[in-house]
């Protein structure tokens, strides 16, 4: 298991909690199944309505990487891979309340660097999202669309 720790002084808006935390990232597939569901449901995703399902997916991919304020999950991010051509960044969410933080920008920063050596990285991103990964690299490609078949889209 990879533990990498990210100390944060929070922003006056989480006057909720203490100016200072520590946030844990681990390499870990093996997560609570309540955990999951509060993570997903803080950012409003329709999958945290399937705990079970969600679990099991994590469980199933290549490589999910996590974030911890103490026994808290408050992110993860997942990628899918064949391991040599293309590796597909699935999921990537921060709590609400942990978000601008760094957070997400860590756990990216593991990810990529973990997938170097893989040709095509790919993601799924909301407008709201194209800027920070913008700045990673990623960009839309020309002429493409991101096409589902789902019940949840």
């Amino acid at each position: 298991m990879n533990i990498e720790t990210l100390s944060n002084t929070l922003n006056q808006n989480n006057k909720h909690r203490s100016n200072i935390m520590t946030i844990i990232f681990k390499e870990l597939k093996d997560i609570d199944t309540h955990a999951i569901q509060e993570l997903f449901h803080s950012v409003d995703w329709k999958s945290g309505d399937f705990p079970e399902d969600l679990r099991q997916a994590i469980n199933n991919s290549h490589t999910v990487i996590t974030a911890w304020d103490g026994t808290k999950l408050v992110g993860l991010i997942n990628a899918l891979s064949d391991g040599v051509m293309t590796v597909y960044f699935h999921y990537m969410l921060v709590h609400k309340e942990y978000q601008s933080l760094g957070i997400g920008k860590r756990m990216m920063e593991q990810m990529l660097s973990r997938y170097s050596n893989i040709k095509t990285k790919v993601l799924i991103s909301y407008d709201s999202a194209e800027k920070f990964y913008g700045l990673f690299g990623f960009k839309p490609e020309e002429g493409t669309k991101a096409m589902f078949i789902s019940d949840m889209v």
